[in-house]
C-alpha cells in the first residue's frame, strides 16, 4: 500500500498517523515537498492559458511528473480558488491522483478561525469523506493555539496533520510572530510550545507540523517539536539546501524542505521537472547529511 493511502483506512482499524506516514515518505522518497503554484505568470511561461484549460493542463502536469517521486505535494488552493468552482474541481482532482500515486498531498490553505467555521475548514481537509481530504494542511494559530481544536481534532481522527504557521518568511510576519508575551517569551515560540505539547509521546514523529522560513538565518527558537517543519523559501526565495543546517540546527532531521518555482520552472516538460525535483532532494541529503531519519 502506497505511503498517501495508508491513512485511509477501515473503521475498525485504527489510522496511521501522518506523522509516521511522512517519516517514512521522507526516509524513502527523499526529503522534499514540490509546491504546485499555478499563478498567472507560470501558466504563461509553459505556454498555457490563464484558465482553467491552462490550468487543468498544467496541474495534470505536475501530478504525473512528480507523485510517484516525492514525498510531499503542496498545492496552494488560492491559486485554484480564483477560477471558482471550475478551478476547485481540477484541485479535488490533482489530490485525488497525487495521493493515489504515492505522494502525501499538503493542503496550502492558511485557514484558521474559530469554533464552527474552523470546524467547517476542518471538515473540508480533514474528514475522510470530503473530495478535498488532504493529509495535512496549513493553519494560521493567530487567533490562539486553541482556535485550531477542531482542525486538532479532526485530524487525529482521520490521520491527517497540520502545519501550523510559527515563523514565516515574509517581513511583515515579525510584528506578530517575534512579538514577546509578558514573559519575555516569542509568541512563535509559545505556537511551537504548543505544537510540541500535541505532538508529546508520538514516534517517530508526531503529526502537528510548523512553518518555518527557511530564509530566516538564526531562528532564535527552540524548534523541538517531536513534529515536521515544513520549510518554505528553497530556490526562488532565495534559500538553498545548504542553509538548513544553520537555521533548524538539531531539529534539521525533520525538515521538509518546499520548494516550487525552483522546480516548475522547468515544465512542462516531464522529465526535467523530475530531474529538477530529484537534484533538489539530493542537494538536501548532502547538506543535513545522516541527520534525515535519524529519531
Amino acid at each position: 500500500m502506497n505511503a498517501a493511502v495508508v491513512g485511509a483506512v477501515g473503521a475498525d482499524t485504527e489510522p496511521e498517523p501522518f506523522g509516521a506516514r511522512l517519516r517514512r515518505a521522507m526516509d524513502t522518497r527523499g526529503p522534499l515537498c514540490v509546491g504546485i503554484d499555478p499563478h498567472a505568470s507560470l501558466l504563461h511561461a509553459w505556454g498555457l492559458s490563464d484558465d482553467v484549460a491552462g490550468l487543468t493542463a498544467f496541474t495534470r502536469t505536475v501530478v504525473d511528473a512528480l507523485a510517484g517521486q516525492v514525498a510531499v505535494l503542496k498545492p496552494q488552493s488560492a491559486f485554484f480558488e480564483r477560477f471558482g468552482s471550475r478551478g476547485v474541481a481540477v484541485l479535488e482532482q490533482a489530490v485525488a491522483e497525487a495521493r493515489a500515486a504515492g505522494a502525501l498531498v499538503l493542503m496550502d490553505a492558511k485557514r484558521g478561525d474559530i469554533g464552527s467555521t474552523m470546524a467547517a475548514y476542518a471538515a473540508t481537509y480533514l474528514d475522510q469523506d470530503s473530495p478535498l481530504f488532504s493529509d495535512a494542511v496549513t493553519v494560521s494559530p493567530y487567533l490562539g493555539f486553541g482556535s485550531l481544536r477542531p482542525a486538532l481534532d479532526a485530524a487525529r481522527v482521520s490521520g491527517a496533520g497540520l502545519f501550523v504557521l510559527a515563523l514565516t518568511s515574509n517581513p511583515e510576519g515579525a510584528e506578530v510572530q517575534r512579538a514577546t508575551t509578558e514573559g519575555g517569551v516569542p509568541v512563535a515560540q509559545v505556537m511551537l510550545d504548543h505544537a510540541a505539547q500535541e505532538n508529546a509521546g508520538a514516534t517517530p514523529l508526531g503529526s502537528v507540523g510548523a512553518v518555518v522560513g527557511a530564509t530566516l538565518g538564526e531562528t532564535g527558537v527552540d524548534l523541538a517539536i517531536n513534529g515536521p517543519l515544513l520549510a518554505p523559501g528553497i530556490g526562488a526565495q532565495g534559500a538553498t539546501p545548504a542553509d538548513l543546517p544553520g537555521v533548524f540546527g538539531a531539529a534539521v532531521g525533520n525538515v521538509v524542505p518546499s520548494v516550487s518555482r525552483g522546480v516548475l520552472r522547468h515544465g512542462p516538460d516531464v522529465y526535467a521537472l523530475r530531474a529538477a525535483a530529484e537534484r533538489f532532494s539530493d542537494e538536501v541529503r548532502t547538506a543535513v547529511g545522516g541527520a534525515h531519519g535519524a529519531r
